[in-house]
């Protein structure tokens, strides 16, 4: 008995209903050929790191059918030497004929032409009181047959001469021969032992200097160091305070220029040249500010072309002008026959394009200027400017036309039309410039009489 029976439980249930679930279809990969199953299963089908070549993939060399190859130990001699030495090796033989022909490593020996030198070439061109015609020999004979390897020559030479010594020897006879031998200097001018000769105080120096270093301690490569940075940071900091100061400088210099325009304005005032209009027309003088900018900018940079730095210092001098200005310049310079660009950028070249750019540009403002004072001066003389009612001229004009005719007391109603028109004079006047008629007896009212007074 289960657990069915004691419940009562048909043991054959009814099995319900339900909907296959479509599961999606698997990619099919082909295990790639030359790879094994347990490589594979571990990537998981990914491509691997290195290429995998199936050897039997690979292009077989296809051989004869009646080609027979064997191996034989053969002699062999090589053109590289010169004593006809005869040596062995394992050669590849195809149907019992061995190869001919040169060793085949005989074409990586290179050979030096060393110059050669006769006897009345060393009489006339090549005596040397410092060397003897036996050590010159030794040393050209050592030369060509160590190939140049002048520590080796010096190790092997019987007589004791440094490096130094025996390349400045070598070199200066095959200068000297070269030299001898050519129809002119010019053909031989580019050769390398004429185009650079060996210096023996320069490479004796050098190696000075190259063996002080290698035999330095750890201590005095410290101390050397730390000098570097020091000098390092000290150039930094002079830099910056030399570019502080020329950004300061400039406002100082631009400032004292206006402060001076200011003065000259306030000493001016009459003038007509205080009008707004007239300074409003003039012409703005070139900007130092705008130069020493560009120049300290360039400065920062370290490294610039010169033509890049040039257009920057126009740029900078040009600044204040406008385009018309900046035209006329060009015109001016075309005009002289100034390149506009300097062919030759030097600093020179450079400094005095930029100063006479600097002088056409004076000159053009010096020149509005001057028409700005003619038409000034052509001004006055036509009396065009209109007066202002704060001048005395002008004040004095009202005054005129305020002034009323007073007629004579002794005609009809002198007594009451005279009075009358004294109060309408006082009026009207200004306060302070009493009139003439009104300060006349004749004119006043008479005073009441008291009882005391009569």
């Amino acid at each position: 008995m289960d657990a069915k029976d004691i419940l009562g439980i048909p043991k054959t249930t009814p099995s319900l209903p339900h909907e296959k679930k479509s599961r999606p279809p698997k990619d099919s990969q082909r295990k790639p050929d030359g790879i094994s199953r347990e490589v594979y299963a571990l990537t998981g089908g990914l491509a691997p790191l290195m290429p995998s070549i199936d050897v039997n993939q690979l292009k077989k060399r296809t051989q004869a059918e009646n080609e027979k190859i064997t191996w034989q130990w053969l002699p062999f001699t090589s053109s590289a030497r010169n004593d006809n030495l005869q040596l062995y090796h394992w050669v590849r033989v195809v149907n019992g004929v061995p190869p001919t022909g040169d060793y085949s490593f005989a074409k990586y020996n290179k050979s030096i032409d060393v110059i050669k030198y006769t006897d009345e070439e060393y009489e006339k061109f090549l005596e040397d009181p410092a060397w003897t015609r036996e050590e010159t020999d030794q040393l050209f004979d050592s030369c060509a047959r160590f190939d140049l390897r002048f520590v080796v020559i010096a190790d092997k030479l019987p007589y004791s001469r440094t490096v130094e010594e025996l390349k400045n020897r070598y070199y200066s006879v095959s200068r000297a021969v070269l030299i001898a031998r050519a129809s002119s200097p010019a053909d031989v001018s580019g050769h390398p032992l004429i185009k650079e000769p060996y210096n023996l105080a320069q490479e004796t120096e050098r190696k000075r200097a190259l063996s002080m270093i290698l035999s330095q301690s750890k201590h005095q490569e410290r101390r050397d160091a730390e000098v570097y940075a020091e000098a390092k940071r000290i150039m930094e900091a002079r830099m910056a305070a030399k570019a502080a100061q020329d950004s300061e400088l400039v406002p100082i210099s631009t400032g004292g220029a206006g402060d001076a325009e200011r003065d000259n304005v306030n000493m001016d005032d009459a003038s007509p040249s205080s009008n707004p209009q007239f300074i409003s027309a003039g012409v703005p003088p070139i900007s130092v500010a705008e130069t020493a900018s560009a120049s300290a900018s360039l400065r920062m940079l370290r490294v610039y072309l010169r033509t890049y730095g040039f257009e920057q210092m126009v740029q900078a001098a040009s600044s204040s002008a406008g385009l018309r200005t900046i035209k006329r310049v060009e015109q001016i310079l075309q005009d002289l026959g100034v390149n506009m660009k300097p062919k030759v950028p030097t600093k020179a070249v450079c400094e005095e394009h930029l100063e006479l750019r600097k002088e056409i540009l004076t000159l053009l403002n010096l020149q509005k200027q001057f028409q700005y004072k003619e038409a000034e001066g052509s001004s006055y003389r036509e009396g065009s400017y209109p007066e202002t009612p704060g001048t005395p001229k002008s004040f004095q004009r009202i005054l005129d036309q305020d002034r009323t005719f007073i007629p004579d007391s002794t005609g009809f109603g002198a007594e009451f039309s005279g009075e009358h028109i004294v109060k309408k004079d006082q009026k009207r006047k200004a306060p302070g410039r009493p009139s003439d008629a009104s300060s006349s007896p004749a004119n006043k009212r008479p005073r009441k009489l008291k009882n005391s007074d009569e």
